[in-house]
């Protein structure tokens, strides 16, 4: 009871914080038919009430149907309207989620790099908009795909809009931004017969990035563990383009935003990942809306990498390159704020859907930079958006600023403001509509000289020193995923041409490597190394440098299989431990309804718990890790029916924790046949065995189980403690680097 007082108390305070002035401002506009005054009814888009939706006016003779009358303007509204729904999809991260939260920082540390409020004002809290996306796939494909991911913050600040339109990957393919159709050509399906959908396993993609040496660093970064997510929440987000900071003194540093999840940086398996895209292609969109509601709210630090500009040379790549990271020990990260989501959309396509960023969008303080990219996402940006929303984009109510808005624009389609003025223009008569004597934005007084010409600096032309360190900075396991990645797209290319060329540009990063997949792929092994890898490396760039500093089980999925005959006492403890730490349980049993423990006689009305869903309706993928309770003639249950053996497998095979209790340990050495784990043997002892990733133990009192409640760590605690360590550390993977998980079908 009091652990529920102070969710609730928790809950609450952030309930008053979600509403924001952004939140405010919705108001307006938003229409709840549950506090519309009763007698309210169904009306015309012109207010007329209607009183029947279900026929169109016809002529009838009240035996048979007669033609359909066209006066009927309330049946043609509503077909024309339906006609009408739908708007152009956006060309690339087509595919979104989004949710609103608020930022703040958390002193004026930042006021030496830059005079923005939003940025040096700890009083304020902003609110924002973050929209998630895939980038190749459209609105239908599904959410766990291999791809890049848009991490896009709309920052509603007192002085305009703020938009840091990014990526969960801090670089992109190219350099310049007149090859971004090039890219998207080749990325999306290919022309002919508009395949694939949502993947970018072709021969277009592959010929591309091969004949297209700048982009080795982000394909590193993609084929990594980085392009299959676990979550939004567990996502880093960059702003990926250089932008400048302008102080209070008129001084100008350049700028690259960071977004650092609070849970760490998680990923999918790869296996995992292509059978929830069947199992639950919505994977992501639901695992945001779940955490919200539950009130575990996703939580980033946000830091900013700072460059002056009398370091801009200082160093061997060109700092506005997109295709580079600033390398943490030449350029420190700083912490300087927080966000926090903590409120879903009401609905999706006037918020999410028609939400519309611009890389233009920046306030007094903040400024841009000659990065190539940028300046091409400028003009890009904006445009789309007037392509999408028309020219009044920025009125639609989840684009309109907090702040007043006041200038001379005029008309256009779904104008919605009204001026009350009989000039626009300036000057003018009135004195209406002048410019701002202070505060108003001011571009960076930059001296600029040179010649005109359709050349890249000299840095500019280095491609493959940071696909090599991205690649030697990972651990043993992320290797052995990328060399997967790889091998599984270039075995999707069927002209030899695209693999053979690509498997000779990955030679340029690292020998080993480009034999490897050469053997996967049927390609020509290199004999020699084109060039040299001096193995150069830095922590920063591998996940596992992300862990929380305490270990944490916020917020994750946990499955209780159970069969009838289960210890009821000891599911109930569990779930209340688990709860604790602020992870989700759910029932997973032989039927979506009553599942009745020992002791109770199956079919009783009373005595059972309600099975959140059966054993087919979901399966391990969609879980964190799993737990077996005790219960002699459960285990037998389980025992006897593959699918539950499968998940179980399945789980040890994704490398997820695995925990069970007396008889749920024998189902686990007996049927699952779990390869290479040491198993609690004595099922009166309370001693805890844990074996990658699978914790087992004869017995957890209840006593034992109430000591583990918010405590994770091993040694002195009890089951639930040891079990969710494991679940803490996301995934074991020395199980699949011993050989474990090759041992196991799934």
């Amino acid at each position: 009871m009091a652990t529920a007082g102070v969710t609730g108390a928790v809950k609450q305070a952030f309930t008053a914080t979600t509403e924001s002035q952004k939140i405010a401002d919705l108001q307006k506009n938003i229409v709840d038919p549950d506090k519309v005054p009763k007698g309210h009814t169904f009306t015309t888009d012109h207010g007329v009430p209607v009183r029947d939706t279900d026929n169109w006016l016809r002529v009838t003779d009240g035996v048979g149907t007669g033609p359909s009358l066209l006066e009927d303007q309330i049946s043609r509204e509503k077909i024309h309207r339906f006609d009408h729904e739908r708007i152009p999809e956006r060309v690339v991260h087509a595919r979104g989620a989004g949710a609103h939260g608020i930022f703040k920082v958390y002193d004026d540390r930042a006021s030496k790099y830059t005079s923005a409020g939003v940025l040096t004002d700890a009083s304020r809290e902003t609110p924002v908009f973050v929209r998630f996306s895939t980038v190749q796939g459209s609105r239908g494909s599904a959410d766990t795909v291999r791809d890049a991911r848009g991490f896009a913050v709309k920052f509603y600040t007192n002085e305009g809009n703020w938009d840091i339109v990014g990526n969960d990957i801090p670089v992109f393919f190219i350099q310049d931004a007149v090859k971004f159709p090039d890219i998207i050509h080749a990325v999306k399906p290919e022309p002919q017969n508009e395949v694939p959908q949502g993947q970018s396993a072709h021969n277009n993609f592959w010929d591309f990035v091969g004949l297209q040496p700048e982009s080795a660093h982000m394909v590193m970064w993609v084929m990594s563990d980085r392009g299959i997510p676990r979550s939004f929440r567990m996502m880093q987000g960059f702003g990926v383009n250089t932008y400048t900071l302008v102080n209070s003194k008129g001084e100008r540093h350049f700028v690259k935003f960071h977004w650092i999840p609070e849970l760490g940086v998680h990923s999918l398996m790869w296996d995992e990942a292509l059978k929830i895209n069947g199992q639950d292609p919505e994977f992501h969109r639901k695992d945001l809306q779940e955490a919200i509601n539950a009130g575990a709210y996703p939580k980033w630090y946000f830091g900013v990498q700072v460059v002056s500009e009398a370091d801009e040379h200082n160093f061997d790549f060109d700092i506005l390159d997109a295709t580079k990271v600033w390398p943490e020990e030449l350029v420190p990260l700083q912490i300087v704020g927080e966000m926090v989501l903590n409120r879903t959309v009401d609905e999706f396509f006037p918020e999410t859907e028609q939400v519309a960023f611009c890389t233009s969008h920046i306030v007094p303080g903040i400024g841009f930079s000659d990065d190539p990219l940028l300046q091409g996402r400028n003009f890009s940006y904006f445009d789309t958006q007037i392509t999408r929303l028309g020219i009044n984009w920025e009125e639609l109510p989840i684009n309109r600023p907090v702040c007043p808005v006041m200038n001379t624009h005029r008309d256009g389609q779904s104008r919605h403001t009204i001026i009350k003025s009989n000039v626009n223009y300036w000057p003018n008569r009135n004195d209406q509509f002048h410019p701002a004597e202070k505060g108003g934005y001011q571009e960076y007084a930059q001296k600029v000289q040179g010649i005109k010409q359709r050349v890249r600096g000299a840095k500019f032309q280095e491609h493959y020193n940071q696909a090599q360190l991205f690649y030697n900075s990972l651990t043993a396991y992320e290797k052995a995923h990328l060399v997967n990645a790889v091998s599984f797209e270039l075995s999707h290319c069927d002209d030899p041409v695209v693999y053979e060329t690509y498997i000779k540009l990955l030679n340029n990063i690292d020998f080993e490597l480009a034999k490897k997949v050469a053997h996967v792929v049927g390609g020509i092994v290199p004999k020699t190394p084109v060039r040299e890898n001096p193995g150069w490396s830095t922590p920063t760039l591998s996940q596992t440098y992300y862990a929380p500093k305490e270990p944490t089980i916020k917020s994750r999925r946990i499955a209780i299989l159970v069969a009838d005959g289960f210890d009821l006492a000891e599911v109930k403890a569990i779930r209340a431990a688990l709860k604790a730490g602020s992870a989700t349980t759910w029932l997973i049993g032989p039927r979506r309804g009553l599942v009745y423990p020992e002791g109770v006689e199956m079919g009783s009305e009373k005595g059972g718990l309600l099975a959140d869903h059966h054993w087919e309706g979901q399966r391990s993928t969609l879980f964190d890790a799993i737990v077996v309770p005790s219960g002699a003639s459960h285990a037998q249950r389980l025992a006897d029916n593959g699918r539950p053996i499968h998940w179980v497998r399945e789980a040890f095979g994704h490398c997820k924790a695995i925990g069970a209790i007396g008889e749920g340990v024998a189902f686990l050495r007996e049927a699952a046949q779990l390869p290479g784990i040491e198993y609690a043997t004595n099922i009166n002892s309370e001693a805890v065995v844990s074996s990658y990733g699978v914790v087992t133990v004869g017995r957890a009192s209840l006593s034992s189980v109430a000591a583990d409640t918010l405590k994770i760590g091993r040694g002195e605690k009890g089951f639930v403690a040891e079990f969710a360590l494991e679940v803490s550390k996301h995934r074991c993977f020395d199980r699949e680097m011993h050989g474990l998980t090759a041992k196991v079908a799934y």
